[in-house]
């Protein structure tokens, strides 16, 4: 039997994040659903990567309308060094 590709929701809002992780690596992501990312991310149940180190906190947030817009965003970062993300993180962080 024949799996079905997931549908991808191109319409938005799309959301590029990053959060902080307990051990303090950080870790970047997109979603339409950024509550429902938060949840999983922290119930371990989120990204293989986030597995035993949450609790996890929102550090970087910027909202897209077009779903190849967030992909690209979340492509760019990932490409940053870590001072760079740091920075962007500041640039953009609210209390």
């Amino acid at each position: 039997m024949t799996q079905r590709p997931a549908v991808i929701k191109h319409k938005g809002p799309f959301f590029v994040y990053m959060v902080r992780c307990s051990r303090g690596t950080l870790y970047t992501g997109y979603t339409n659903d950024l509550d429902n990312r938060l949840k999983l991310h922290n119930s371990g149940r989120g990204a293989k990567y986030l597995r035993g180190r949450a609790p996890v906190r929102l550090v970087y947030l910027k909202k897209y309308r077009i779903y190849q817009s967030a992909l690209a965003a979340e492509r760019e970062i990932k490409k940053l060094t870590r001072p760079q993300k740091e920075q962007l993180i500041m640039g953009t962080h609210r209390s």
